[in-house]
């Protein structure tokens, strides 16, 4: 069900905030060319005892995505948050106001001092208006264990992304069957404002030729002529080790369904084993050169 800009992934456990932005040659996660629109997507784990939010949006979609968390949580809920890129603005831009509005515990980082990293463009007060707001860390768990919630009923696996071009996470939800790809699978956006922004093997015409060009018209341009081999096991490990029904982006369209999940991971996989040193040369690449 979606409502408002809020597609309900599992009902009272998971939902994705998403806010859509028109592609227009500006977008660098998109190859120069693309046309049309598509979502940035925050995602919020819900538990009786507290909530975890995954990334948080573009600054200019402020209003809407506090709006939409306040339509799902209660302020006073105990909240984490979890940029899965802290380099990315559509991870970080709204962690300080969401801060200043909810009762977020801690941000949930590999490092310490994270509010340093997001106190940009934001002279905020804590809630009695006094002292600027500060952030806690949540150092991340060196297995990746993460609990939504305090009660431990609800452990998610956080783990580094296989392939990435700056420090990326992968989540995966066992509850819900989720995984959080962050910026891979991203390659499916729409030519309508209102989506949809769902998408089933029904409506997927997605292959290995359009994979392979949007990697290499974005930020994995440098994967032709690497040597692919070791990612394409460790992409594989993934697909193996965990049960997925969803595949869901940092942006673009989520990927719903146990077919369109192993069709997506079957083209990724071919897409990288084509790029591969043995079959493809490395070659210079400049904005706008699409492959």
């Amino acid at each position: 069900m979606t409502t408002q800009n809020i597609t309900s992934l599992l009902e009272g456990k998971l939902y994705a905030l998403q806010n859509v932005f028109e592609l227009n040659g500006r977008i660098s996660s998109y190859p120069l060319s693309a046309r049309g629109f598509t979502p940035s997507n925050c995602y919020l784990l819900c538990q009786d005892d507290g909530a975890l939010l995954l990334d948080t949006g573009y600054s200019i979609h402020e209003e809407k995505i506090l709006s939409q968390i306040g339509s799902v949580i209660d302020t006073k809920l105990p909240l984490h948050l979890f940029p899965m890129r802290l380099n990315e603005f559509m991870s970080v831009c709204n962690a300080m106001p969401i801060a200043q509005k909810f009762n977020v515990i801690a941000c949930y980082a590999p490092f310490p001092r994270i509010d340093e990293w997001l106190d940009f463009n934001f002279d905020g007060r804590d809630v009695e208006g006094n002292e600027p707001l500060k952030l806690d860390t949540a150092l991340l768990d060196p297995n990746g264990k993460i609990s939504v919630g305090t009660s431990g009923e609800r452990i998610i696996s956080a783990f580094s992304a296989p392939i990435r071009l700056i420090n990326t996470s992968w989540i995966y939800d066992e509850e819900s069957r989720v995984l959080f790809t962050s910026d891979m699978f991203t390659h499916i956006w729409g030519d309508k404002l209102e989506g949809p922004w769902l998408i089933s093997s029904r409506n997927d015409t997605t292959d290995v030729s359009w994979v392979r060009s949007f990697l290499l018209n974005t930020r994995y341009w440098w994967l032709e002529g690497a040597e692919i081999d070791g990612l394409r096991q460790k992409v594989y490990e993934v697909f193996n080790r965990y049960d997925i029904e969803t595949i869901a982006p940092g942006y673009g369209c989520i990927l719903q369904g146990k077919e369109i999940v192993e069709k997506q991971f079957m083209i990724l996989d071919e897409a990288l084993r084509s790029l591969d040193k043995s079959r493809a040369n490395t070659e210079y690449v400049y904005r706008g050169m699409e492959r």
